[in-house]
């Protein structure tokens, strides 16, 4: 079974960081492109960003400011989310690539 648990999210003042994680289980993670999307108060879900081997890909919005990473020994994915904006606001999960299976979310709030 697929498990996927995110972490890290909290308050933060425009300007600040964050760092998120997603503990992965239930299948050979080292294997399998990873993504992280996000859902603002009231809106769809939004893809963020892509790791597939050692190719990164991000929404424009973002780039430059968040960076996926992962660690395949703790079998785990980050997120490092700086220079932080409003509009940054949301839930944001991370997600097996090819089967959208995600986890329960970590909430980011992005506000002075």
């Amino acid at each position: 079974e697929v498990k996927l648990v995110e972490s890290g999210g909290g308050l933060v003042q425009p300007g600040g960081s964050l760092r998120l994680s997603c503990a992965a289980s239930g299948f050979y993670f080292s294997s399998y492109p990873m993504t992280w999307v996000r859902q603002a108060p009231g809106k769809g879900l939004e893809w963020v960003s892509t790791i597939d081997g050692s190719h990164t890909s991000y929404t424009p919005s973002v780039e430059g400011r968040f960076t996926i990473s992962r660690d395949n020994a703790k079998n785990t994915l980050y997120l490092q989310l700086n220079s932080l904006k409003t509009e940054d606001t949301g839930m944001y999960y991370c997600q097996k690539t090819e089967t959208l299976e995600r986890g329960q979310g970590t909430q980011v709030t992005v506000s002075s």
